[in-house]
């Protein structure tokens, strides 16, 4: 959805164009989608797992460029809503869909079809929203047990952007989102952009 406010015809060249944005992050429990959100939205890394339960969403406002400002409400859905009857409803309307897995946890990674089959159907007939494959924890690097070429192989063959991220060290978070939010409105994205706005986000 785009908002777009001016005072009048003459100044609305000088005013920033405002779009929102409805992203869904899915994927079982304990991939890491709580940590991924709160890192992104409140750069806070939580050292305790904490389950959530149902759904929870969050908001963040981004510059991403002079003239573009972006809120993203991010939606955090509960590893066992796989089996509940609201999610299509959760899923149904976003712009966009982060599908995670926590790469210490093939099962997590090949779960992931039946997470991809639920976005399908519930825009069965509809425009598909951007997708998106984040690949969690990568500081355990080291505990790996989803190698490149599958993580690469089901993002080339589902038309997903793949990303590589670190909720605990923060690496790579903020660049999801942000490319993500300049996909959704159209703005050439641009890496330096990511380090200079996030000192300059404000919260909902």
């Amino acid at each position: 959805m785009k908002k777009k406010e001016g005072k009048s015809d003459a100044d609305s060249d000088d005013e920033p164009d405002y779009f929102q944005y409805k992203i869904v992050v899915l994927g079982d429990g304990t991939v890491g989608k709580s940590s991924l959100i709160l890192r992104f939205v409140e750069d806070y890394f939580g050292k305790s797992y904490k389950q959530t339960i149902g759904v929870d969403f969050f908001v963040k406002r981004l510059q991403i460029s002079p003239k573009v400002q972006v809120a993203l409400q991010v939606w955090d859905i509960g590893g066992q809503s796989i089996f509940g009857k609201m999610i299509n409803t959760y899923i149904k309307d976003s712009h966009a869909v982060i599908l995670t897995y926590d790469i210490t946890n093939y099962n997590s990674f090949a779960d992931l079809q039946d997470w991809l089959r639920l976005v399908q159907k519930a825009f069965e007939g509809k425009k598909m929203p951007v997708m998106a494959l984040v690949g969690n924890k990568t500081d355990l690097f080291h505990l790996q047990a989803v190698d490149l070429k599958s993580h690469k192989g089901f993002a080339d063959t589902n038309k997903l952007y793949s990303f590589f991220a670190s909720a605990r060290t923060g690496d790579q978070v903020n660049m999801v989102f942000f490319k993500l939010a300049a996909i959704l409105s159209g703005v050439e994205f641009k890496k330096e952009v990511v380090q200079v706005s996030v000192s300059t986000i404000s919260f909902a």
